[in-house]
């Protein structure tokens, strides 16, 4: 096989490292886990957690595998620059708002999730609504990180995906079930600083094999325009996705959902023991944006060594995968190479339309044995880490489903039997989550599923902040609601293609018909927007939020007259 030499690199040193690091992180949750006595102890932690833990293991979830791997593939990338950056600032603005006022309303009383504090405001109706449009968000996405981690780590250590799908899939319900959020939350830790450790050692060894340096390192990329950061164009154009004006007035709505909505990652504020140290743990999550800002340069780094050496023959092979119509080395003379912005000089590198397998290949290659075999295992504890989060975060909101601790009617959250009802959901969502994984492996090569996933999140932004604004301001219909809900998944429908592309993906007169509306181009078999899909965020929070608002809410039930035999 002609990826073989690369899989060869990846040696019996590194195989010990990746699997006693998996091990030492299961011996850590192990030692960590506490008491798991009641469903307090197991989805809160006993609320008994620092709020720095707390704090990295938001930052853990956030980044994951796939911002490990994809933010330098990202910079790789024909057109990739540091514009990407720009979102921090508005994820810094969101954690603010989370911390100051969310975090206030959450911890007024005993519960486990903001579709609990939906519930108690609005009514069971408004938390499943919220709760449904989270499993819908969050069940492709959560598959794909999985999927995109396991596809690199395939192609370097040469073990077949299913293998590395399982391995995931084991250790992730594994940690769950030792001990819940407890043990999730201190591996999450111990990713977070081996993302930080993993990236200083991977730029530190691009600079150190650098005649000039760090100064080459940069000044090489800002020939190419790799250091571009800022971007004030206005407009609503697909094209123009990582400016400021979307950082300033988009991405805040969508992290707002993120960080202060959404489960798998606002359950890590419920926590804490006061609602001080949840605060801090959400405004101080911002610092994880420096370890954006590192992998950045990881990508930056990776562009000025292949400009350097660029791809051999088995390098070609990972980077440019043999297609039916070219071989590698054809795919490899004929993509395109990034050209300074005002010279037009070429340079050494041939860009890949998919450079996620670029920094793992490049680990394996440069790094000695062992730490190669270190990082690589970063890469599969991330991957396990954000499928245990998200098997604590779908048990604890299904559990809540049918216990509910916003209604204060007797049931004691101190019932053993619900701990035990906890791990069988989590068994139960953990083996659903991994035979989906499977499931778009067999598709992926024949439809997009991989936009579409990540796509999903889009649908459910807008309508579950909206819930939660109506649930603060304590009036609204859920009737507005469901409306809301529906009219802003058409707008995002309407916006993005993953999903028409997925039904009429060997149908080119349907994409045609599509691109006739004014909302997508169709040209050359290839259906594109029009606009950008960040401006549905803040367009579907007001649209949902204004529909709970001016739709009354329908007539309740009357109960039937007793009939004769109530009198008796």
């Amino acid at each position: 096989m002609a990826d073989q030499p690369i899989a060869q690199l990846f040696t019996l040193t590194d195989w010990a490292v990746l699997f006693g690091y998996l091990i030492l992180c299961t011996v850590v949750g192990h030692r960590m886990r506490g008491q798991q006595a009641s469903i307090r102890d197991f989805f809160l932690g006993g609320k008994t957690l620092p709020w720095p833990a707390v704090s990295g293991s938001i930052i853990a979830t956030e980044l994951s595998g796939v911002t490990f791997i994809g933010v330098p593939a990202g910079l790789f990338a024909l057109e990739g620059n540091f514009t990407y950056l720009q979102w921090a600032l508005g994820s810094v603005i969101a954690r603010v708002i989370v911390g100051l006022w969310f975090v206030r309303v959450y911890y007024e009383r005993e519960i486990y999730s903001s579709y609990d504090y939906m519930g108690h405001r609005l009514g069971k109706g408004a938390k499943t609504l919220a709760t449904v449009l989270f499993f819908v968000g969050s069940i492709l996405a959560q598959s794909v990180r999985v999927l995109v981690a396991a596809l690199p780590l395939k192609v370097v250590t040469g073990l077949d995906i299913g293998w590395c799908i399982l391995i995931i899939g084991i250790f992730a319900i594994a940690w769950t079930l030792m001990g819940g959020m407890r043990t999730v939350i201190w591996t999450d830790v111990m990713q977070f600083f081996l993302f930080t450790i993993g990236g200083i050692i991977a730029l530190f060894t691009v600079v150190n094999s650098l005649p000039g340096g760090f100064g080459e390192l940069w000044n090489t990329a800002s020939d190419f325009d790799r250091t571009r950061t800022f971007d004030w164009t206005f407009g609503l154009q697909a094209e123009l996705q990582f400016t400021m004006w979307v950082a300033l007035l988009a991405v805040p709505f969508q992290n707002l959902t993120i960080f202060g909505v959404d489960q798998l990652c606002a359950q890590r504020v419920f926590c804490c023991g006061t609602p001080q140290a949840a605060r801090k743990a959400i405004i101080f999550s911002s610092a994880g944006q420096l370890v954006t800002f590192l992998m950045l340069l990881v990508g930056a780094a990776l562009f000025v060594h292949y400009h350097h050496h660029p791809f051999n023959e088995h390098e070609a092979a990972i980077a440019f995968p043999a297609t039916a119509e070219s071989s590698s080395l054809e795919q490899l003379e004929s993509a395109p190479h990034a050209r300074h912005p005002v010279s037009g000089l070429e340079s050494n590198v041939a860009v890949p339309k998919d450079g996620d397998a670029v920094f793992p290949m490049w680990i394996v290659s440069i790094l000695p044995a062992g730490l190669s075999g270190l990082l690589l295992a970063g890469v599969f504890a991330a991957a396990i880490s954000s499928l245990d989060s998200i098997l604590a975060a779908l048990s604890q909101t299904t559990l809540s489903l049918i216990y509910h601790p916003e209604r204060d009617d007797g049931t004691s959250a101190e019932d053993p039997t619900l701990v035990v009802k906890s791990r069988l959901l989590v068994i139960g969502w953990g083996l659903l989550l991994t035979g989906f994984t499977y499931l778009m492996l067999s598709v992926r090569e024949n439809i997009p599923i991989l936009p579409l996933a990540f796509g999903m999140t889009s649908y459910t932004i807008g309508p579950m902040l909206a819930i939660f604004l109506i649930a603060m301001l304590g009036r609204g219909s859920v009737r507005g609601l469901v409306v809301g809900t529906i009219i802003s998944f058409i707008i995002v429908l309407l916006v993005r293609t993953d999903v028409w592309v997925l039904l009429g993906t060997d149908n080119d007169a349907f994409l045609e018909m599509l691109g006739s509306l004014p909302t997508y181009t169709y040209t050359g078999g290839d259906l594109k927007p029009v606009y950008s899909f960040v401006w549905t965020w803040p367009l579907t929070v007001i649209l949902t939020f204004f529909c709970a608002l001016l739709i009354p809410p329908g007539r309740p039930k009357q109960e039937a007259a007793p009939g004769p035999a109530s009198h008796a």
